[in-house]
């Protein structure tokens, strides 16, 4: 008797935007349209390839790093929501064993923040000074999967407001060094100033880039440089800048109005032809499972509802140089009752999660 594991997804199988197919199986974790003999679990609806969110924090909260079982409860978290591929944007936690769980999402890691002495949030980074982000980004795109993490800009107390924290030519190298290493690097930055430099230094990703202008979208789709807006979590500026408004009234000020005018710089970054990406900042003070929400944000942004679906399913995949439902890929998809292209809202009710080609739960 075989102990082979087969799954059988019939209904409506989005391979891709435009490709749409009736079945796809699942034999021993791994994908193939052709098909097998014998017996099959059946699971019918419309089925994505597992959702990407793109900025994600497992092993990280609030305090800094956390145990293994808490990384646990967030990875299933995520998983449940349908999460299946996360970038993790940032974690000072070892989180390798995730790996050696056949149930648990896909993590492709941007090892530990690298942040300026003092200008980022306790526990979280790698504090440094300018003269040691070469050394520090090459450890990290030694310890990573392809991806550095920079802190790019942060409160400065003496100024009261939003700096840039690394200077110009230190930062050339930085990239330089992690692009000869085969890593990519992305920086955390909020303000406008540190943009230019960064993606003039050859940076390949921004995360939140909440102070893109008029001036600098044009350079970011030029360069190809993409953008994780994190809308979910750039909805806590209001809430940020009211605690800070005593001692950092400019800086306060500054947060609301990168807030007011959010939707208006993600669609102007997304009609330059900026690529635009889902990610939703979870894991430091905000909740795992949020990628549904963050997809609805960018249709309210004024992305078209298949780009913003794309963004978290097949041209991210793309992008981080994943599979989505190919012949032979790792059968992790989610399975919906409706049509997430007709309304993404869907997202937010996945019927079934299925990860390595075993239906969960």
């Amino acid at each position: 008797m075989s102990d082979r594991v087969v799954l059988h997804v019939k209904g409506r199988v989005l391979v891709g935007p435009e490709d749409v197919r009736d079945e796809l199986w699942a034999v021993d974790g791994r994908i193939t349209y052709t098909r097998p003999s014998g017996d099959a679990l059946t699971v019918t609806g419309w089925a994505l390839p597992g959702l990407v969110d793109a900025h994600c924090h497992v092993g990280l909260d609030q305090h800094g790093p956390v145990d293994d079982a808490t990384s646990e409860k967030q990875a299933l978290t995520d998983r449940d929501a349908g999460t299946l591929l996360i970038r993790d944007a940032g974690s000072p936690s070892d989180t390798r064993w995730i790996d050696e769980r056949e149930d648990l999402p896909k993590i492709i890691r941007a090892g530990r923040h690298i942040a300026r002495t003092r200008r980022y949030i306790r526990n979280y980074a790698h504090e440094i000074e300018p003269a040691d982000l070469v050394a520090y980004v090459g450890q990290e795109a030694r310890r990573g999967d392809g991806w550095v993490k920079l802190v790019g800009d942060w409160i400065d107390r003496e100024a009261g407001d939003l700096t840039a924290c690394w200077p110009r030519a230190e930062v050339e190298a930085a990239i330089a060094e992690a692009h000869r290493l085969g890593a990519r690097v992305t920086a955390h930055c909020f303000a406008e100033d540190s943009l230019r430099d960064l993606v003039e230094a050859g940076i390949d990703c921004v995360e939140h880039a909440t102070g893109l202008t008029e001036e600098t979208i044009p350079l970011f789709a030029e360069r190809g440089v993409a953008i994780v807006p994190t809308l979910v979590n750039i909805a806590t500026f209001p809430r940020l800048a009211d605690g800070g408004e005593e001692r950092f009234p400019r800086w306060s000020a500054h947060m609301r109005r990168l807030y007011e005018r959010r939707y208006d710089t993600v669609r102007a970054a997304y009609d330059a032809g900026v690529p635009v990406f889902v990610g939703t900042d979870a894991g430091g003070s905000l909740a795992h499972g949020l990628v549904a929400a963050e997809v609805e944000e960018l249709v309210k942004a004024g992305i078209p509802p298949l780009d913003a679906l794309s963004a978290t399913t097949w041209g991210a995949r793309a992008w981080l140089g994943r599979p989505s439902l190919e012949e032979g890929a790792s059968a992790d998809l989610v399975v919906y009752d409706e049509d997430p292209r007709a309304d993404v809202r869907a997202l937010a009710a996945p019927r079934r999660v299925i990860v390595n080609g075993r239906v969960i739960g």
